[in-house]
């Protein structure tokens, strides 16, 4: 068995303070033996209605930024791997990727995966102020096991959560600030639950929480069981997984291994 470690927060609209929380949190979680530390999407800050693409733009830093460089420091000094996620500069004018990013416990970026999916949808309309990735990032190794990244969004589309467990993900980490509203909690215990049965996999959902977000950060073992249930509390949850599991659930119900791949196709109406 492993220990990882999420963290659930409010995040303030001033990105220092936020980042004073996180390697607090980082620290915090290394002391009670997780081997792997995993925050919410839009860490980095809150963005209000009221800010503009422009200010949002300004707040943005690269990866080799002073942001996600303050917790690789920290993530070295405590042996511990972290996910997190920033507003990363991007090549056009006032839009700035939603980038999460795998810090291993060498305190090294040795992944990073910037959100494909933008959420415009139910009166949101990311896409005023983010601009969408391009691809989807390949499964990396860890000391934990192989991890696939999402954020959010993403976990609306099966397709992008079977692409990564085919491709070898046995954990799907999914940083999210998921927005209040009618059905939303439902629909979120729902998808990350749904993802998590269809591959045979960890889903890691950490959550944003105040703000327009829900909370309920959520962790769901391969057959859909969900061990941790956060809530509306912010702080750490530590869960225990086991590669074990994984391997007995996809033995019994084999769904990579029986998909019809060969006959999947669109119809021509």
């Amino acid at each position: 068995m492993t220990k990882i470690a999420l963290i659930q927060f409010k995040a303030d609209v001033d990105k220092h303070k936020n980042l004073k929380k996180i390697t607090g949190y980082i620290t915090k979680a290394a002391k009670r033996g997780a081997k792997l530390c995993a925050f919410p999407e839009f860490m980095m800050c809150y963005t209000p209605a009221s800010q503009s693409a422009k200010e949002l733009a300004k707040v943005a830093e690269t990866i080799t930024g002073e942001f996600v460089s303050s917790i690789s420091k920290t993530a070295k000094q405590n042996l511990i791997q972290v996910i997190g996620t920033i507003y990363e500069k991007s090549p056009i004018t006032n839009r700035v990727y939603d980038t999460s990013f795998l810090i291993d416990q060498r305190g090294k970026v040795v992944s990073k995966y910037r959100k494909v999916h933008l959420y415009d949808a139910l009166g949101i309309k990311e896409s005023k102020k983010l601009y969408p990735g391009s691809q989807i990032s390949k499964p990396i190794k860890t000391t934990v096991g192989t991890i696939g990244m999402m954020i959010c969004y993403d976990l609306r589309f099966p397709e992008m959560a079977r692409t990564l467990a085919s491709s070898g993900s046995e954990f799907l980490v999914v940083p999210s600030a998921w927005v209040k509203g009618e059905m939303k909690e439902e629909h979120w215990i729902t998808v990350n639950r749904s993802r998590a049965i269809e591959n045979g996999c960890y889903v890691i959902a950490p959550d944003q929480v105040g703000n327009i977000y829900c909370g309920r950060s959520l962790v769901v073992d391969p057959y859909g069981k969900i061990l941790l249930d956060m809530k509306k509390k912010e702080g750490i949850g530590i869960v225990d997984v086991s590669l074990e599991r994984i391997k007995q659930v996809r033995k019994k119900l084999p769904l990579l291994k029986n998909r019809r791949i060969d006959i999947y196709t669109n119809f021509k109406l």
